[in-house]
């Protein structure tokens, strides 16, 4: 988060070219960027140690990295406890926090100078973590560098204080020290110009070989060999992490896969009160089945007693998505989708050999959802639910905005330039269309500028909130990950993003929001009152030639949507060159004829 120059991907890329066995990744008050560094180190067989740095409201700062699973709960559980006291962004711990949650961690003090203070904080320091405890020495590139760390050397000896030397690493090559300074830049709304002292004081901060840190720190060779001692009993990776997803269960005496059955066919007798045709029973058996041999029922149940939930205050809903293709949804009141009828597959919603957790997307009306989102916050408790975050990363045109007012471009110019990029393209500003504005294509600040937003592309920004992904649990959810206030009231999310849980095999329930929902909930019950007849999304008549002619026409003036060439599969009476290779998002479209494809 505008931090460092450098992604995992890059650093562990590099690290894995020097020979270089362990690294560890220590995000400020934050295991944010854990899950990419882990996927990173499996990638390049270079081990992540995993790890973080406190920086505690006394001033001292610190690096902690978790020996076993209990430490890196204890650490997660730290973490949560300093956001939620600080709120959104940010962090608020002190010493007696970290004293309190330290066991299992080992803990190196950043210090500054060998003085008096970085001596209390040593002290402090050894009696917390006793053999944990370590001082950490680092080159500054500074004046009288050397004797600093001598002086360091001996009080930490003094202390009993193990030393061991660090990198301090920003970036994976020297080459990125100009993007450093521009990252810096931005988290501080400035120039670069007006950096001063924000601006990091050296340009040693990359990663280097073992033999080149063997150079540099020959005089402490006892410290040098303490990293290898402490990446050895670092040994807690990640893939340790045991998601479990709460039982659902209302009856002690049977499993959920019991009460998913029972359920499920409680739903298809209401859902065929003639009788449940043949076809129907051999879909729901095998999709039992499979259901059972994956463990996925309490995630049915789960999405199921949500939605009888909102049933319950009238809150219209809708799965949608490849939930569509599951005739349990459909009977469970999911989805208003029947499969059968429409020869939809479910493989194509939960296969076994894909082995991916299930995807249920249930939008609810916009101005009713937090009614549900609360409600899943009361029902599963705050310590076992919270939100998925969303990593908002740099694409071309937020990348030159920030680029550009960082290196001091006039505001006009960055909006000229911006201006010629689409605000989701992956693609920056060519020579000829600066030519088109009168612009140098081999003007040196120019061509900086845009170098460095090419750099800057794919950088996480900020965290934000998922629309509507919730994590829950059946231990502490903040045993696995941190746990933070969301910038709207009464929200939590987790610091992870959708990829993140995908990679370490976690599920998570979407509760989004649709207006058009709201639209429709006000529609049938204007139907219902001026022509008594009653309707929801699954007894709306499936089948209207008029609908069919209205959407051929784009005359769709108050219809709802036409998504995808999947989902206008299901309209049979359309020509299959009606829709064409779009995809249309349709609410309220101008009565007319449109022009082209």
């Amino acid at each position: 988060f505008l931090r460092g120059a450098s992604s995992a991907e890059e650093l562990f890329a590099t690290a894995a070219l020097m020979g270089i066995t362990a690294l560890a990744i220590t995000d400020r008050n934050s295991l944010a960027g854990i899950v990419r560094a882990h996927e990173a180190a499996k990638a390049t067989g270079v081990r992540l140690i995993v790890g973080c740095r406190l920086d505690l409201t006394c001033g001292t700062s610190l690096l902690v990295y978790p020996i076993d699973r209990a430490a890196y709960s204890r650490l997660c559980r730290l973490l949560t406890l300093g956001k939620g006291r600080a709120g959104k962004g940010a962090c608020n711990l002190a010493w007696d926090d970290v004293a309190l949650h330290g066991e299992g961690l080992i803990a190196v003090l950043i210090p500054d100078l060998a003085d008096e203070t970085c001596g209390l904080r040593l002290r402090r320091l050894r009696d917390a973590f006793g053999d944990r405890a370590h001082l950490a020495l680092t080159l500054r590139r500074r004046p009288n560098d050397q004797l600093r760390l001598h002086e360091l050397s001996v009080l930490a000896a003094r202390m009993g204080v193990a030393t061991v030397v660090t990198n301090d690493v920003l970036f994976h090559t020297p080459d990125r020290r100009i993007l450093q300074d521009v990252v810096t830049a931005i988290r501080h709304n400035v120039t670069v110009e007006s950096l001063g002292l924000r601006r990091e004081r050296h340009a040693d901060r990359y990663l280097k070989p073992p033999e080149e840190m063997r150079r540099l720190f020959a005089r402490y060779p006892d410290a040098l060999a303490r990293t290898v001692e402490i990446a050895d009993r670092c040994r807690f990776s990640l893939d340790e992490l045991r998601y479990q997803y709460p039982e659902e269960r209302d009856d002690p005496a049977l499993s959920p896969q019991d009460t998913l059955t029972r359920l499920t066919w409680e739903g298809a007798a209401e859902r065929y009160p003639e009788g449940i045709p043949p076809e129907v029973t051999a879909s729901l058996n095998h999709e039992l089945r499979l259901i059972g041999r994956l463990d996925y029922a309490p995630y049915f149940l789960t999405v199921n007693s949500i939605v009888r939930f909102a049933r319950s205050r009238g809150i219209l809903c809708q799965g949608r998505g490849s939930a569509a293709n599951s005739a349990v949804c459909f009977v469970l009141g999911i989805t208003a989708i029947d499969p059968g009828r429409n020869d939809l597959l479910f493989e194509r919603f939960v296969s076994e050999e894909r082995h991916e957790p299930p995807d249920i997307d249930v939008d609810f009306e916009h101005e009713r959802r937090e009614e549900v989102i609360q409600w899943v916050y009361e029902t599963y408790g705050r310590d076992h639910a919270a939100l998925t975050a969303t990593v908002i990363r740099y694409r071309a045109k937020g990348a030159l905005r920030d680029v550009g007012k960082a290196m001091g471009l006039p505001e006009d110019l960055i909006g000229a330039m911006s201006g010629l990029i689409w605000a989701w393209s992956e693609d920056g500003v060519t020579d000829d269309q600066l030519r088109e504005l009168n612009l140098n294509p081999e003007d040196r600040r120019l061509r900086l500028v845009l170098d460095l937003a090419g750099q800057l592309m794919g950088t996480p920004r900020h965290l934000s909130q998922h629309p509507g992904g919730f994590v829950l649990t059946h231990e502490r959810l903040d045993d696995l990950v941190p746990i933070e206030p969301a910038a709207m009231a009464d929200r939590q999310i987790i610091e992870w993003d959708k990829d993140d849980i995908d990679a370490l095999r976690f599920m998570k329930v979407d509760v989004l929001a649709l207006g058009m929902l709201s639209c429709m909930r006000r529609g049938l019950d204007l139907i219902a009152l001026h022509k008594g007849a009653h309707y929801d999304l699954a007894t709306i008549p499936a089948e209207d030639p008029r609908t069919y002619a209205m959407i051929r026409r784009a005359d769709t003036l108050g219809t709802f949507q036409i998504e995808s060439r999947a989902q206008m599969s299901m309209l049979p009476r359309l020509k299959p060159r009606t829709y064409y290779d779009l995809v249309v998002q349709v609410a309220i479209v101008r009565p007319g004829p449109i022009q082209g494809d």
